[in-house]
């Protein structure tokens, strides 16, 4: 930039250790960044699909073919990728699942808007025509959808297969499928004709050591811990609960004091004082009828063979978050103060007991009459075994709930956005314009999802999209790709059914990201500074290029 008159004398702006791209470059290689992603979470979509094998700087293996694993386990610098992360990250955090398709959709929508770059089309109608398009989509899936309630208990079972699929864990999905209805089913209520389902009071353990399918469902609590005095009894069966938000300790002064003993009967004195106190604290527990003690604080030894000698079973330093839990399992209420514990306080439990499971021991809350917190317990033969059927488990489990949220459903295997796609490319004929244009490129994005589970079965890609085509052109709204068979064939039927809100916000968040990527005309980046090396811009011009 120069200033105006006499002789040209540059103006520096910006400090020398930034790195600038401006209009057409800085969008080439953003969508360039954005679109090498999608590739990389492409190959793992759908039951025929491929995993990942990510190692940590530290050697540390993570094996899966779960999206939003994949992308947070890669340590990317680019901003543009950065931003198909979030997408990734947005998708788990609202439906749990999905996140493969919203990534594979936001890079094909700008692999697709480059092509209409170069014919010169403004990014700001291609942003518009998508926009457009995506509300039609929605519009769309909204009109294909069909009611799901929390009777449907098997259509649910089809969700959360569809959703583990392709996973390691399909080898025992019907287990865990039922096992992942059950603990929705038991924790989901009703609010004015809405279900609401909070996955908090789900909780899912893991541990290595068996089968899969030896994954079981407890009514009740897993505590990662065990009974703290080893007299204590193992098993308590109809076991009243106490839980207890305080120390069973004799607590110092808050204050700096100092107690002077001058002769040792004072000392015995005081010995037999602490004593008395912790008695009292253990006799006030057993007052109440309490044979199981959850002490979220710590317990002291002396403590420990009181509540042995009552034959009590107690743990302590439970997780503030497993209190609760155990509250709303047992229907007991967490107590402060042994002055305030009565025996309307007490939780309830068929059985309490401490097992051992993979070498470590355990404790189990079972058979609560009402629980409205529940655990599945996870098994898996190694540790990265059990670690993909927990992240499938975790799937399904966002897939069920977001259904029943919702109240809708849709076909699975690329049936809906198939569907979509021709909607579209019928919409973007009555729209005319530049924005046509855009919005027959969004038909084609949606259309990948299709396209990318044919590759991944190793069909013919072009061949199913033609077939697909002809077949929703007839009105077969539910033709998808059945992978296991190599053809396309009605989802319906085959059980293969995903929630509407999975598709939605797939197609939301895609939209939104390839449209913040692609009015982005201008990267300006400054380099780390610092360490001898400039680290950070390296990688940064690096990528740029």
């Amino acid at each position: 930039m120069y200033g105006g008159g006499g002789a040209a004398q540059p103006i520096l702006i910006l400090p020398e250790n930034v790195i600038r791209q401006t209009g057409r470059t800085a969008q080439k290689n953003n969508i360039a960044a954005a679109i090498a992603i999608a590739e990389t979470v492409k190959t793992t979509l759908g039951p025929r699909g491929m995993d990942k094998m990510l190692v940590d700087s530290i050697g540390d293996i993570v094996i899966t073919n779960d999206g939003v694993t994949i992308l947070e386990e890669m340590e990317i610098e680019h901003p543009a990728a950065k931003m198909l992360v979030e997408v990734a990250k947005a998708q788990n955090e609202e439906v749990g699942d999905g996140t493969t398709t919203a990534v594979v959709i936001a890079g094909e929508l700008l692999k697709e808007a480059e092509d209409l770059l170069d014919k010169n089309i403004h990014p700001t109608i291609i942003a518009h025509g998508y926009r457009m398009a995506k509300d039609k989509a929605i519009e769309v899936l909204e009109k294909i959808s069909k009611p799901v309630t929390l009777k449907d208990k098997d259509v649910l079972k089809k969700i959360a297969m569809t959703s583990m699929t392709g996973k390691n864990a399909e080898v025992a999905r019907d287990n865990l499928a039922e096992l992942v209805v059950e603990a929705v089913l038991t924790v989901a209520e009703e609010d004015k004709g809405r279900v609401v389902v909070d996955l908090d009071r789900i909780k899912v353990e893991k541990k290595e050591g068996a089968s899969t399918s030896e994954s079981e469902l407890i009514k009740g609590i897993v505590l990662d811990k065990e009974k703290v005095h080893p007299a204590m009894p193992t098993r308590v069966e109809n076991a009243k609960i106490a839980l207890v938000d305080m120390a069973l300790e004799v607590k110092g002064p808050e204050t700096d004091a100092q107690i002077r003993i001058t002769d040792p009967s004072q000392l015995q004195a005081f010995i037999e004082q602490e004593e008395k106190m912790l008695r009292e604290m253990v006799e006030k527990i057993a007052a109440t009828g309490a044979n199981v003690v959850f002490c979220q604080k710590g317990i002291d030894d002396l403590a420990q063979h009181f509540l042995a000698k009552k034959g009590i079973l107690a743990v302590r330093r439970v997780k503030k978050s497993d209190m609760e839990a155990l509250a709303r399992a047992t229907g007991g209420k967490i107590v402060t103060t042994l002055d305030d514990l009565s025996k309307e306080d007490l939780g309830h439990a068929g059985v309490v007991e401490e097992k051992k499971v993979a070498g470590e021991a355990m404790i189990f809350v079972r058979d609560c009459k009402d629980p409205k917190s529940v655990t599945l317990l996870v098994r898996g033969g190694t540790e990265h075994v059990v670690e993909e059927v927990y992240r499938a488990v975790e799937d399904a489990l966002g897939a069920v709930a977001s259904a029943l949220e919702s109240g809708k459903v849709v076909a699975g295997g690329g049936a809906a956005e198939a569907e979509v796609a021709r909607e579209l490319r019928r919409y973007a004929e009555k729209v005319g314009g530049r924005e046509q244009l855009a919005i027959n490129a969004f038909a084609n994005a949606v259309e990948a999802i299709s396209k990318a589970l044919a590759e991944n079965a190793g069909m013919d890609p072009i061949d199913t999209l033609v077939e697909l085509r002809a077949r929703h052109d007839k009105g077969e709204v539910s033709a998808g790709v059945d992978v296991i068979e190599g053809k396309v064939d009605d989802m319906e039927k085959l059980g293969v059914i995903e929630p509407l809100k999975v598709k939605t916000q797939a197609i939301k968040s895609a939209a939104e990201a390839a449209e913040m990527i692609l009015r982005i005309d201008d990267v300006i980046a400054a380099k780390k500074t610092g360490g001898g090396k400039e680290s950070g811009g390296e990688n940064f011009g690096a990528d740029f290029e």
